[in-house]
């Protein structure tokens, strides 16, 4: 294992520390836990966004919190659910009146404490909660096992936007499940990645092979194959993500195209021109196009591909401006 640390047990709280010393116009951390992360600015009478979810991924789940997006986070240990304790006290935090909006993936330990921290907020605070839980990974035939991953960014960047604009927490809701039931991704991974406490790889890949469908903590996927050139890759990609949606002539879509910690960009743009074209002969029209790394996977090699199919509400809500510590946009 050859990472940047000082031990394997401070990697996590190390990384946070870092990440308040150089954002702390824009972060702070509440009930004196570093894993409970918070605006500094909260907005009075505006709906309250948190995620939650295990380390690791950077961006994702911590990077989104900002102007537009959202206004808290509660974070595990790598690839760990954090606690129902720490997302109540990011509920309390981010609570101006309006109530609070859950999103976070579909998975077990996410969904255990967010639940109970919901049921806390209600019964403690008198603390109305509402959650939308993303499944847009397509790996997976059965629609309630799909994981939760880099297409989460859509949820969070359209719900935050709603949000801003003041709406009720019904609409921004809403707002949310449509954005979650409109995104489908696909992932591939090259090579495994190391867990610091654990020291060695997760999975094992041989030098020739990939495996399609595969999760960002090492979910078994679709199939393992010898690597593929890109445009065969991105065609098995891009057939599951249209067997989920139904996308022809004059639809729109925005994509995100997804690094998952050691792919180059390079290798991101050669996916996406191949994505552009697909979608282009089916007649699909392209509004915005995302490229980089939005939910990685520690320094796991391979990318995934999102498509978020866009009608006149999200367009507008997903055009809007947002300002986090690790994403920015201007209005489109």
């Amino acid at each position: 294992m050859k990472k940047i640390l000082n031990t394997p047990e401070t990697f996590v709280d190390d990384m946070l520390r870092g990440i308040y010393l150089a954002h702390s116009d824009m972060l702070t951390f509440v009930n004196d836990d570093l894993h409970s992360m918070v605006k500094t600015r909260i907005r009075p009478g505006k709906v309250g966004i948190a995620t939650g979810g295990g380390s690791g991924h950077l961006p994702l789940f911590l990077g989104y919190i900002g102007d537009g997006m959202l206004d808290g986070c509660s974070i595990g240990e790598i690839f760990q659910s954090s606690s129902a304790e720490q997302m109540l006290a990011v509920t309390r935090a981010i609570h101006s009146g309006a109530g609070v909006l859950y999103i976070y993936g579909n998975y077990n330990g996410d969904k255990f404490n967010f639940q109970m921290s919901s049921e806390m907020a209600d019964f403690e605070d008198s603390i109305r909660v509402e959650s939308v839980v993303v499944k847009d990974d397509v790996s997976s035939e059965d629609p309630e096992a799909r994981r939760g991953v880099a297409g989460i960014f859509f949820v969070y960047k359209c719900a935050g936007a709603a949000a801003d604009e003041m709406m009720s927490l019904d609409e921004v809701a809403r707002i949310a499940r449509k954005a979650a039931d409109s995104v489908c991704t696909m992932g591939v991974a090259l090579s495994p990645c190391i867990v610091p406490r654990v020291g060695h790889p997760s999975f094992q890949l041989s030098d020739n092979e990939m495996e399609i469908g595969m999760g960002i903590h090492g979910e078994p996927g679709v199939r393992r194959t010898e690597i593929l050139p890109a445009n065969q890759m991105v065609d098995e990609m891009m057939g599951h993500i249209f067997r989920n949606m139904t996308l022809g002539d004059g639809d729109e879509v925005s994509v995100l195209i997804n690094g998952l910690g050691a792919t180059p960009l390079e290798e991101q743009y050669i996916t996406y021109r191949r994505v552009h074209e697909t979608l282009r002969d089916a007649g699909v029209r392209i509004h915005k196009v995302y490229v980089g790394e939005f939910a990685t996977s520690m320094e796991m090699a391979g990318l995934s591909i999102s498509v978020f199919k866009l009608d006149d509400e999200l367009k507008r809500l997903l055009s809007k401006p947002a300002h986090t510590p690790f994403f920015t946009q201007i209005q489109l």
